[in-house]
């Protein structure tokens, strides 16, 4: 289901349970009760500034290899917060960009997956592959991830996003914009040959370098930034004085805003509206642009 769509028939059930409570006369908005009414996909305490930027969050982690001889894709990790006493979770997962290897994204891996989420970082085919290709294995690895793995059970198949690196984040546009049903597209420095995106209709944030000198943001983050309609809520982040490939190493701007971004659209999360709106600033921080997603 298409998040908007969902986010709409989640706020009218709320509402009509609320209309209910008040006809009958229980007194359900005012009562203990009343956390039933709480959105059921929240994961983990209420957050903060620090929270966000830690490098490990609420959830221990555990991990699982999939095995390079997986069809659809090159294989790769599974991160899994260890506990299933909070139920399932949302996922990504996650491409590297060309001639990399799922090594190069494997820091995200624990780190979001400690926040509350199953994060798949994967190999492509074959390290030449294009975005197109990289689309079709980011969206192959979904399927494994919510269908084969042996994690599956802790996967919410409705709660997915996307994310990736050069011409893996040209890869999570073209995700997102084959299958609307992806919940969040991350494209981190991406890299595509398209640069309007006017169909897409999936929440994304798009990072950019700004010393970026293999996907310039002029040609490649701006244009795609510009091209996503409105409707589709989306932000831009252009990381100060960083390069191509700030993606590759620990980055604490790309880890808090994207864990936010996971959390308001993946798992309708309004806490963290505060994260990104207003509008992400600071020193690490050349410029931001965005929709300024409403609660």
């Amino acid at each position: 289901m298409h998040a908007t769509t969902r986010h709409r028939r989640h706020l009218a059930a709320a509402f009509l349970a609320a209309l209910l409570a008040a006809v009958v006369g229980f007194g359900t908005v005012n009562a203990p009760g009343a956390a039933a009414q709480d959105n059921p996909y929240e994961r983990g305490p209420d957050p903060t500034e620090s929270s966000i930027e830690a490098l490990r969050g609420h959830y221990s982690v555990s991990s699982t290899s999939v095995s390079s001889l997986v069809i659809g894709f090159g294989g790769g990790t599974i991160y899994y917060p260890s506990t299933t006493a909070d139920g399932d979770f949302g996922a990504v997962v996650i491409s590297p960009g060309f001639t990399a290897y799922e090594s190069s994204i494997a820091w995200l891996g624990p780190r979001l997956a400690s926040q509350g989420f199953v994060v798949f970082t994967i190999d492509t085919n074959t390290t030449l592959d294009q975005p197109g290709q990289r689309a079709d294995q980011l969206q192959a690895a979904l399927d494994y991830l919510t269908e084969r793995s042996d994690v599956r059970g802790r996967v919410d198949a409705d709660r997915l996003a996307v994310m990736g690196h050069s011409m893996g984040g040209g890869g999570s546009l073209e995700a997102a914009r084959e299958n609307p049903d992806i919940q969040a597209s991350i494209p981190l420095t991406p890299w595509h040959t398209t640069k309007s995106w006017t169909s897409l209709s999936t929440p994304t944030l798009i990072f950019g370098a700004e010393n970026d000198s293999i996907a310039p943001v002029a040609t490649h983050s701006v244009p795609f930034y510009n091209s996503i309609p409105t409707s589709a809520e989306k932000m831009y982040i252009e990381l100060n004085g960083a390069s191509h490939f700030a993606p590759n190493t620990s980055n604490t701007t790309i880890a808090k805003y994207s864990i936010s971004w996971l959390k308001r659209f993946v798992d309708d999360d309004t806490r963290y509206d505060q994260f990104l709106c207003p509008l992400p600033n600071g020193s690490a921080v050349e410029e931001s642009r965005g929709t300024c997603p409403l609660g």
